[in-house]
C-alpha cells in the first residue's frame, strides 16, 4: 500500500507569524486595508511599468539610443513608491544624470530584465552595472536599488530585499537567511528560496505573486507593524 503524504505542515514560528498578518489584514491578500496600505501602490507602480517601460517600450527606446529617456522613466515610476530612502533615490538620479551613467543603467536594466541569460548571470552583470555608476555622495549599489527595478517591472519572478525588514522577517520565520550587505546572487538566491517557502506555507490565502509575499515579510519585519 502506498503511501501518501500531504504538504509539509508550516513549523510553530511559521504559523505565529500567519497569525500576526491576518490580526492586521483578516481577509488575508484580499483584504481591502491590505489592498490600501500596502499592495496597491506596488501594483500601480508595476502597471505604469509596463504601460511606459514594458520590454517592447524599452527596446524601442534602446534601439533610438534613448538611455536618458529609460533612466528618467524607471525613477519616475519608483518615485512614487516608498520602497526607497531618500539618500538611496538620489543616489540614483545622480548617477544617470551623465549620458554615460544612463547608458550603462539602460543597458544593464534591459539585460536583467529580458537578457537570455540564466538569472544568476543577468543579476551579477546588473550588480556590477550599479557599483560602477558615477557617484556623489552616496553609492548607488545598495540592496534596495539592486533589487527595486525588478520587482517593480517583474514581481511574479523578483523580489524586493529591504535588509533589516527581510532579517528581522527571516528571524521571525525560522528561515536561515542567508544575507551579506554587499549585493550577491548568493543572498539574492537565499531571499528566493525563502519567498518560496512562504508562499508555500500561505498557498491557501491566494498570494498572487511576489508583491503579496514581500508585503507580507514587511509586516512580520518592519516596526509599523507591532
Amino acid at each position: 500500500m502506498e503511501l501518501v503524504v500531504g504538504p509539509a505542515r508550516p513549523a510553530r514560528k511559521a504559523l505565529a507569524c500567519r497569525r500576526k498578518f491576518l490580526r492586521f489584514f483578516r481577509k488575508g491578500f484580499q483584504d481591502p486595508k491590505y489592498l490600501d496600505w500596502e499592495r496597491g501602490y506596488k501594483q500601480a507602480a508595476h502597471e505604469e511599468w509596463q504601460r511606459v517601460l514594458g520590454r517592447p517600450e524599452m527596446e524601442a527606446l534602446l534601439a533610438d539610443r534613448a538611455y536618458a529617456e529609460i533612466a528618467a522613466r524607471a525613477v519616475r515610476i519608483e518615485s512614487r513608491t516608498n520602497l526607497l530612502f531618500s539618500f538611496e533615490k538620489m543616489a540614483l538620479r545622480d548617477a544617470v544624470r551623465t549620458p554615460g551613467g544612463a547608458r550603462r543603467f539602460a543597458e544593464a536594466l534591459h539585460f536583467f530584465l529580458h537578457g537570455g541569460a540564466p538569472h544568476e548571470e543577468r543579476f551579477v552583470r546588473f550588480a556590477e552595472a550599479l557599483a560602477a555608476l558615477p557617484r556623489r555622495q552616496t553609492r548607488v549599489q545598495t540592496w534596495p536599488l539592486q533589487t527595486v527595478f525588478g520587482f517593480i517591472a517583474r514581481p511574479e519572478r523578483e523580489i524586493f530585499l529591504k535588509p533589516v525588514v527581510t532579517q528581522n522577517a527571516a528571524e521571525a520565520y525560522g528561515y536561515p537567511f542567508q544575507y551579506a550587505s554587499r549585493p550577491s546572487w548568493g543572498t539574492y538566491a537565499s531571499l528566493l528560496g525563502f519567498a518560496e517557502v512562504v508562499r508555500r506555507d500561505l498557498e491557501d490565502l491566494g498570494p498572487r505573486d511576489l508583491i503579496d509575499v514581500q508585503s507580507f515579510l514587511w509586516v512580520l519585519g518592519s516596526s509599523e507593524y507591532k
